[in-house]
């Protein structure tokens, strides 16, 4: 691979298939005089002599100055169009081997110690039409891109080299070859495919130069950026990037190419997305779109920072470039944040829900059809009757161009029938008539998946799990409560009982943090409550609105036609009868005319006179005449069918205004049009309501797991408070008994160390061993901590009795998500150290802001205002 620098862009080139020298002359030859005559092969001497030199042509190395690449790319076309008059004439193939002596021997491209050898044309005419997209990449990188017409001649050259291996693709070249026994990378289709790509990056990539620095006036610059060109430019340029990128990582390219290649066409997928993410933003900062801005800067350097981390050996002009851009999109965010958390307070949408970025290509493979073209060449013209080949060409455009116009009329039959049948409402209104009544099909989804999640009858069960989960977590929590009183209790009765010889710290200076923790569990929960209620208030008051998503099926809430209630003439039935014949008899010819186009179809696939051309039987116009003939009758019917269409569609016409007349459709289409908005409303404030419900079980769920985490930790505290009663009761007791050594003083002295049972060295409770007790993998909390069995709840908001709830896949924060604390101390902490250092964050006090904490676990709630205004859209917010 060749690379070059231009204007500011770094740019890559393919190199050519190397080959041996091969004789053509003598092989064709003696093929011609032996399946035709010498007479034939001696006036072919010249035409043969043409191929011969134009095969050492290319055989001859290629000069890097753009003259010599333009006399290599039309020696290239040149031998190419012969390779087209050889192909038919000559079977040179290894199955059909009647060309002696023949073998093309190309190498590989990108690895040039290996190489293919094979008696096939196909394979000559891949590496051939494989060197001219290689030779048209090199025109381009020669070009000099600081100019108007360096740029244009480098945009054009890329684009027909992205059209030769489009070709080497699209024509079936590369898989023949490969087919015939071609064993390098370079001609199978999936590498033609990848370099297709690379070649419109790069061809998009210049007329992006051209257009951002060009030298066009800053006023044309702005106007541009204005409209989006230079993001659809920049975001498309991405694309073709990381579809070649993608062929180059997967088989078999993945292992054949250059690691400095590939990682040079990552990081400019990369750059260029990034750089959409960029010019987008500029955008939307305009717009004061701030929160969707600083989402898109993110994502931008984010794609930046992982292409940066595969870039190994890559230019340094790229890198420079990507550093600079990573550089100006830091200063943007740094930028953006601050006005948002100063000024807009808006809520930065995650990643997953932003749209794609708008893209617009303005280059495409150029077609080498005109150019390839062998059809004006007269080599070997003797050896085929050239009259009759172009005899059958002209034939064959004659019958396209008959099949061509009968199938659009058809089509346009059709499309005729769709927009007339839609404007009379028919044939909905007959099926409303009869109680076949459907609902559009985007608002029949709507409302199967609203039924499908239980539907407005089944929010009162998922409010009784809020319900439930809100006091499963009260519960918690003052369990929890419980167990740091009992503690702080006990210690306060022994520190009263040994005066000054209790030395250790007193329990309130050591579960301060774990007490500010449980007050503001507490204060959350209350928070909750709130908009729990808003939520139950938000179904109650727009239950009578999504009723109607209950009905099963929904089309029964929908009006049907009614018959009148009198009847002047009692002819309805007469009405709705013909009506339907007619549409009876209107299917019956887009039946039929579906056939005729199958009919035409097939005609032309059997139509073959080349046996007849070949034969010269009469002339070729008189031929043509008698065989064009065939189609005449079946052009006749289409004619047919389409008058009796329209005529038909008149008909339909007059009986449809008789019908809506005497069944009053207008008001039915009235009713039904505000019955299809209610649907809708009501699906719209189902799913709303229901967001809001996940958000609180979300909640819960994560919550009950952090409190039963604290919980757990209360109860090893009180472990291992517990042991540091005994040792220091012991202690006590030992220092006691050391003033007295008599037998009666010794005995005084034990009846005085002795303590009730209540008051001895307290044993922790049978209940708080279990999770010492445990297997490892087992629950963790201890035993006590389990509340009375109750019903199992339903998936996906288990309470947490025992192991903690899988949570989904963090994306990004949500007002409505709790966080967990990111440190927490393992078993047999010191406790003499003030404890949980790491929670002196967010959750220290709830009232003022403070940074966010790193760690995997979401915010917790209620500690920062909303993005949401304040109606009951999103229940979960601060109230």
């Amino acid at each position: 691979m060749a690379s070059a620098a231009g204007s500011s862009n770094v740019m890559l080139a393919i190199h050519e298939k190397k080959t041996t020298p091969t004789d053509l002359y003598r092989p064709l030859r003696l093929y011609i005089a032996s399946a035709y005559s010498e007479r034939e092969a001696a006036s072919a001497d010249d035409d043969l002599s043409v191929v011969r030199d134009l095969r050492a042509a290319v055989e001859q190395p290629s000069l890097p100055d753009p003259s010599s690449l333009e006399q290599r790319r039309d020696a290239l076309l040149a031998y190419a169009r012969a390779l087209a008059l050889v192909e038919p004439r000559f079977p040179i193939s290894p199955d059909r081997a009647h060309v002696h002596s023949l073998t093309f021997t190309w190498h590989d491209a990108f690895k040039g110690n290996k190489k293919c050898a094979l008696a096939s044309i196909h394979l000559e005419k891949a590496a051939v039409l494989f060197n001219l997209g290689a030779v048209y990449s090199q025109i381009a990188l020669a070009a000099d891109r600081s100019t108007d017409v360096g740029i244009r001649t480098a945009c054009g050259a890329f684009q027909s080299g992205a059209g030769a291996f489009a070709w080497l693709r699209e024509s079936g070249l590369a898989a023949k070859a490969v087919a015939a026994g071609a064993t390098t990378i370079d001609v199978t289709p999936e590498c033609a495919g990848m370099l297709e790509k690379l070649m419109l990056a790069q061809a998009q990539e210049c007329f992006f130069e051209k257009v951002i620095a060009g030298g066009k006036p800053p006023a044309l610059c702005s106007k541009v950026a204005r409209q989006n060109l230079n993001n659809y430019e920049t975001i498309v340029v991405g694309i073709f990037y990381e579809e070649a990128y993608a062929a180059l990582s997967a088989p078999p390219l993945s292992q054949h190419f250059d690691k400095t290649w590939v990682s040079h066409v990552q990081l400019k997928a990369a750059q260029f997305y990034a750089d959409a993410c960029y010019r987008y933003s500029l955008d939307l900062h305009e717009k004061e779109e701030i929160a969707e801005e600083i989402a898109r800067l993110k994502i931008g350097m984010s794609a930046l920072a992982d292409a940066k981390k595969a870039a190994k050996g890559v230019a340094a002009q790229l890198l420079d470039s990507v550093n600079k851009l990573e550089s100006n999109m830091k200063t943007n965010l740094e930028r953006a944040m601050k006005e948002n958390d100063r000024v807009y307070l808006m809520r930065v949408p995650a990643a997953g829900s932003l749209g794609a970025l708008p893209a617009a290509s303005l280059v495409k493979p150029t077609s080498l059809a005109e150019i390839l073209d062998a059809s004006k060449e007269r080599l070997f013209s003797s050896l085929v009757p050239d009259g009759s080949m172009k005899a059958l060409s002209k034939y064959t455009e004659m019958v396209d161009n008959i099949i061509r116009t009968q199938a659009e009329k058809l089509q346009q039959a059709s499309e005729i029938t769709r927009v007339r049948l839609k404007e009379m409402d028919l044939p909905d209104s007959i099926l409303s008539l009869e109680g076949n009544i459907a609902l559009p099909l985007d608002l029949k989804e709507d409302v199967e998946a609203v039924q499908i999640s239980g539907g407005p009858a089944g929010l009162e069960s998922e409010l009784q799990q809020l319900r439930d989960l809100r006091r499963v977590n009260q519960e918690l929590l003052v369990q929890t409560e419980e167990l740091l009183q009992k503690e702080a209790n006990e210690d306060a009765q022994f520190r009263t009982q040994f005066g000054s010889r209790w030395t250790r710290p007193q329990s309130s200076t050591l579960t301060k943090n774990i007490q500010d923790r449980l007050n503001l569990f507490a204060a959350n929960l209350k928070k909750a409550a709130d908009s729990d209620s808003l939520i139950e208030r938000g179904v109650k008051e727009n239950y009578p609105l999504m009723s109607i998503l209950d009905k099963r099926p929904i089309e029964s809430a929908l009006p049907s036609i009614s018959r009148p209630i009198m009847s002047l003439d009692g002819n309805e039935d007469a009405i709705v009868g013909a009506l339907k014949q007619s549409l009876r008899q209107l299917e019956s010819l887009g039946a039929q005319r579906a056939g005729l186009e199958d009919m035409l179809k097939e005609m032309k696939r059997k139509d073959d006179i080349l046996p007849k051309l070949m034969a010269g039987v009469g002339s070729h116009d008189d031929l043509f005449k008698k065989e064009i003939a065939k189609y005449d009758s079946i052009c006749a019917e289409i004619g047919d069918n389409i008058v009796a269409q329209e005529q038909l569609l008149l008909q339909i016409q007059a009986q449809n205004e008789q019908f809506a007349a005497v069944f009053n459709l207008e008001d039915y289409k009235a009713a039904r049009e505000r019955c299809y908005k209610q649907i809708a409303a009501a699906a719209a404030k189902y799913r709303e309501i229901k967001k809001n419900i996940n958000e609180g079980l979300n909640f819960y769920v994560t919550l009950q797991e952090a409190i039963g985490k604290i919980k757990q930790q209360c109860s090893d505290f009180i472990m291992t408070r517990n042991i540091q009663c005994r040792e220091m009761i012991e202690d006590v007791q030992r220092k006691l008994a050391g003033f007295n050594f008599s037998s009666s003083s010794h005995s005084s002295m034990q009846r005085n160390a002795s303590v009730p049972p209540d008051q001895s060295s307290p044993s922790p409770p049978p209940h708080a061993q279990a999770p010492y007790a445990a297997p490892p993998g087992g629950d963790s909390r201890p035993g006590y901590s389990q509340p009375e069995p109750r019903p199992a709840y339903s998936q996906p908001y288990p309470p947490s009795y025992g192991a903690p709830p899988q949570q989904p896949p963090y994306v990004a924060p949500h007002p409505g998500q709790y966080q967990q604390p990111p440190h927490q101390p393992p078993p047999g902490h010191d406790y003499g150290q003030p404890a949980y250092p790491g929670w002196r964050g967010p959750y220290y006090n709830a009232h003022q802001p403070q940074p966010q904490q790193p760690g995997p676990y979401p915010q917790p709630p209620y500690n920062a205002p909303g993005a949401y205004p304040p109606h009951q859209s999103n229940y979960y917010r601060p109230q």
